[in-house]
């Protein structure tokens, strides 16, 4: 299917749908970045499980407002499609809740308007009916735009989606009007114990009610909802459970529309003690949720899972006791693709565009450069499958790829460069002065003292966290995203002066911190090289070659705005001394190793990795230079002489 990475989702939902209908199941959160997969992790499911399951799939983050009672008709409506082994399922409850509370109805008192409703609603069922088939379906006239297709889904995926929402005529049986109104009449949350007085009541909150009568009126819809399918599967012949796809639901309707969600299911199988609902929900957010407090997650019972492990069992071994609705979460952070999960893809995109195949062997150069985002290694083989790339493997190549962030992925539709697309896309919402703060903020790597020292405070890191453009969880040190850390560094090495500043800033802060290492990283990020030389010179004797080795990687790990022309040699070339000295001595290697595994450490600067012999034979050299603890420095030169990619980017490369 193309979704690889991400079986543990796929595993994880076919258990939940397996389970009797009365069992409790969790309402699995996907969470990450914009382009972290998630839109595609639902078209997966939507194939794997679709031909078999009645599924309905919500885009909550559209341009048009989203009521909470058009999604549910829109789900409702799609969840209603015929499938070969089932009965259809049918939501005469929430049909009936939401026909009496649509159109106002006309009435002078209470008790004329208990006479009129049953007329009145007939009338409002026909004339939906003679105009799109069945009332339902009256809502793809107002809402229809949230049910387009997810980004990536297949073709098989598609034609489910379509079938589902194949308009048709699907009368509400006359018949279910009288036990779907009594059902009203003993809700706790209506007043009236009379089933047409308690529509009456429904249709006064839609009206004329305050804000407390509206969500109200939304919560009851919910508890119909679920009700509905509490009675659907206890037939014969009849589906025993229900999948849900909400995407995008971190919006101001996605965040309300889970509210309504949970509170419902939470007052059902807790409060009232009723059955669970038999609806497995799986919905994205690439927002920290406000209901769960502050985005440190500090107060929050809940500690974010791995989408490869997840389970029912880690579910019910993690999860938060049922005196809280809390308990119903499960948050999954998507994680990014690794190595291997990158190849796949590229040998994937080969089926639709063989013009691809000449740079299968650039997988490890996409992994470095996007670390496995995976919207990220869409974009970047994208912009190779549409431009003039060298397809020979060599220095030509390397040039050319040295300048991939400024290209254009497509001629004549979107003139935007790739750094320009990619950013556009991952800080939406961000305004103009928040992303230049965010350039010279990305300078730092703990994004925190980026923020703090360059006068953006607090808000800007809490709105990059809120947004999960961190890197994953583990991680020590809060940094952004390497993917976009790369291309906000790529834009502010397009200001020379400002790059220079904020670097000399977050050094003079390290320096009075008395943290030498992160000083000498922003020391080399504004080409002093020589100064850097001398810390590492004085160093080599007098601590472990490990240490050594160990500040030597962070050092050298630092960006650079060294020009866009030429290969790995020429940038090399250009950072060589003036006057290059007369013998090699241990200044003479180690400045040398500085520069070229500066250059290496960029993906952008040595696409091909291929300055590793270069620094495999200045660490043979340094131990040469050394009297004694030597081994370590054997152990990297061979390191690099025999270099193997990681899997993931735990590692360097």
């Amino acid at each position: 299917m193309g979704f690889r990475g991400r079986s543990g989702i796929i595993s994880l939902v076919g258990e939940c749908l397996q389970l009797g209908p009365a069992d409790e199941r969790p309402v699995i959160m996907l969470l990450g970045p914009r382009g972290s997969g998630a839109s595609e992790a639902h078209g997966a499911l939507m194939e794997k499980f679709g031909p078999e399951t009645p599924f309905a799939y919500v885009n909550l983050g559209g341009e048009q407002s989203l009521l909470p009672r058009y999604a549910l008709a829109l789900l409702a409506r799609q969840l209603e499609r015929k499938l070969p082994r089932y009965r259809r399922s049918h939501f005469p409850r929430l049909t009936l809740g939401l026909l009496a509370s649509d159109h106002q109805l006309r009435m002078t008192s209470l008790a004329e308007g208990r006479r009129n409703i049953r007329r009145e609603l007939d009338a409002f069922q026909e004339q939906a009916e003679a105009r799109y088939g069945d009332y339902l379906a009256a809502f793809f006239e107002v809402a229809g735009g949230a049910v387009g297709a997810p980004d990536g889904a297949s073709t098989a995926a598609l034609a489910l989606l379509r079938d589902a929402l194949r308009r048709g005529r699907r009368r509400l049986p006359g018949r279910k009007f009288t036990s779907s109104a009594a059902w009203y009449g003993g809700h706790p949350l209506l007043r009236s114990r009379d089933p047409w007085e308690a529509l009456v009541e429904l249709n006064l909150w839609r009206h004329d009610g305050d804000e407390d009568d509206q969500e109200r009126l939304d919560r009851v819809l919910f508890s119909a909802l679920l009700e509905d399918m509490r009675s659907n599967v206890r037939h014969s012949f009849m589906p025993r459970s229900y999948l849900l796809l909400l995407d995008n639901s971190h919006t101001e309707y996605g965040r309300r529309f889970l509210d309504l969600l949970i509170r419902a299911r939470h007052d059902d199988a807790v409060v009232a003690g009723a059955d669970c609902d038999p609806l497995t929900v799986v919905a994205s957010s690439n927002r920290w949720l406000p209901r769960w407090g502050p985005a440190t997650g500090d107060q929050w019972p809940w500690r974010l899972r791995g989408p490869d492990r997840a389970s029912l069992e880690d579910w019910a071994e993690h999860r938060p006791g049922r005196d809280s609705d809390d308990t119903w979460w499960y948050p999954l952070r998507l994680r990014d693709l690794n190595l291997d999960e990158v190849r796949i893809r590229i040998e994937l995109e080969l089926r639709q565009h063989p013009g691809l195949a000449p740079f299968t062997r650039l997988a490890p150069f996409i992994h470095r450069l996007t670390a496995g985002l995976p919207r990220a290694v869409s974009q970047v083989l994208e912009l190779l499958r549409h431009s003039a790339v060298p397809t020979e493997d060599g220095a030509e190549q390397d040039r050319w790829l040295r300048t991939l962030p400024d290209r254009t992925p497509r001629e004549g539709e979107d003139s935007r460069t790739l750094v320009e697309a990619a950013l556009d896309h991952l800080l939406h919402g961000f305004d103009p002065a928040q992303r230049t703060a965010l350039e010279e903020c990305a300078a730092a790597r703990d994004l925190s003292i980026g923020t703090r020292l360059l006068g953006s405070g607090d808000a800007l890191f809490g709105e990059v966290r809120g947004r999960w453009l961190l890197q994953s969880p583990g991680t020590v040190t809060p940094s952004l995203h390497p993917w976009p850390r790369r291309l906000l560094l790529w834009r502010l090495a397009g200001r020379p002066d400002d790059w220079d500043a904020v670097h000399e800033l977050l050094a003079e802060y390290f320096r009075s911190e008395g943290r030498t290492v992160q000083e000498m990283y922003h020391r080399l990020a504004s080409e002093r090289i020589d100064e850097v030389t001398g810390y590492l010179v004085d160093r080599f004797p007098v601590v472990p070659a490990a240490q050594w080795i160990s500040e030597f990687n962070a050092i050298t790990a630092a960006p650079n705005r060294l020009g866009q022309a030429g290969g790995p040699l020429e940038l090399l070339a250009g950072l060589a001394p003036e006057e290059p000295p007369e013998a090699v001595t241990t200044a003479s290697v180690i400045r040398e190793l500085i520069t070229v595994r500066w250059v290496w450490s960029d993906p952008l600067a040595d696409p091909g990795m291929r300055l590793n012999d270069m620094i495999a034979d200045g660490f043979n050299q340094l131990s040469r230079l050394r009297r004694n603890d030597i081994v370590a420095l054997f152990n990297e030169a061979e390191r690099y002489r025999h270099w193997r990619h990681p899997l993931t980017l735990a590692g360097e490369g």
